[in-house]
């Protein structure tokens, strides 16, 4: 379906963009992405994904919204406290742009419904806020084939990588997956949480806005993929630095001899 005369002026700043146009403008409006999280990253992430046209969004997010959500999930709002997060970011997103069809999963992600709903997606953005949940993510999108955009943040710096393990790089090689960045989660309370740690709200929009850039490029074709790479950001040093990923040959999901073939190990 082609772009109707609003859209056309909606979305003017992108169609005079050499690199996007109406050909990429239409790309994001066949377009469905599956948001995993719709807090710290994925308010950023939503709202930049539905401000640009992105046709359909998927938000798998089985929390309410807190008031102490509120210092950096921008997508909710006071009174919406006690809400679930996927009702509440809809909300949003639809006053943002109500040309975007918001697909809702009030639930948690799991070794019993990733694949399904994961493979109703073109593209996966994950921005969870716990190991266990991203590792699962991985698995699935190799195995069903997606390219996960996937982003963490700390107290006060974040990281950003696109992970396409299903596809090989110019050299035959495959593009490496999660698991060759970490081969598995560190120990169950090893790592703090944002909630025992704390967070500064700003890296969240800061990480989830670039995060958003990247889906689009994945969309659109525009500029350079950042697969095979990471992208790390340091707020209070104001320093941002990108670092080469290599394919692990030995990694259990996308090695050589790999030992990863149904999501079974996440119970």
């Amino acid at each position: 379906m082609p772009l109707s005369d609003e859209e056309l002026e909606r979305y003017a700043r992108h169609i005079i963009l050499h690199e996007i146009g109406g050909p990429g403008q239409m790309k994001l409006k066949r377009a469905r992405v599956l948001i995993i999280g719709a807090g710290g990253l994925g308010a950023p992430l939503a709202m930049y994904l539905a401000a640009a046209g992105v046709g359909t969004l998927g938000l798998v997010d089985d929390d309410v919204v807190s008031l102490s959500n509120l210092q950096r999930q921008i997508v909710h709002a006071t009174d919406r406290v006690g809400t679930p997060k996927v009702d509440s970011a809809e909300e949003t997103l639809k006053r943002i742009n109500p040309h975007v069809t918001v697909e809702k999963f009030a639930q948690r992600l799991t070794a019993g419904n990733a694949m399904e709903i994961i493979s109703g997606f073109d593209l996966v953005a994950d921005g969870c806020d716990n190991f266990a949940t991203r590792f699962l993510v991985s698995d699935a999108c190799y195995l069903a084939a997606k390219t996960l955009v996937s982003a963490a943040v700390g107290q006060f710096d974040g990281q950003i990588a696109t992970f396409k393990p299903h596809e090989r790089m110019a050299d035959g090689t495959p593009y490496p997956s999660y698991r060759c960045l970490h081969e598995a989660a560190p120990a169950e309370g090893s790592v703090p949480t944002c909630e025992e740690a704390g967070i500064i709200g700003a890296i969240t929009g800061i990480i989830g806005s670039i995060q958003a850039m990247e889906v689009i490029k994945e969309i659109t074709g525009a500029g350079d993929s950042l697969a095979g790479s990471i992208f790390m950001y340091d707020a209070l040093a104001t320093r941002a630095y990108t670092a080469r990923l290599n394919w692990n040959k030995r990694n259990p999901l996308s090695g050589e001899s790999p030992t990863i073939s149904d999501l079974s190990a996440h119970g």
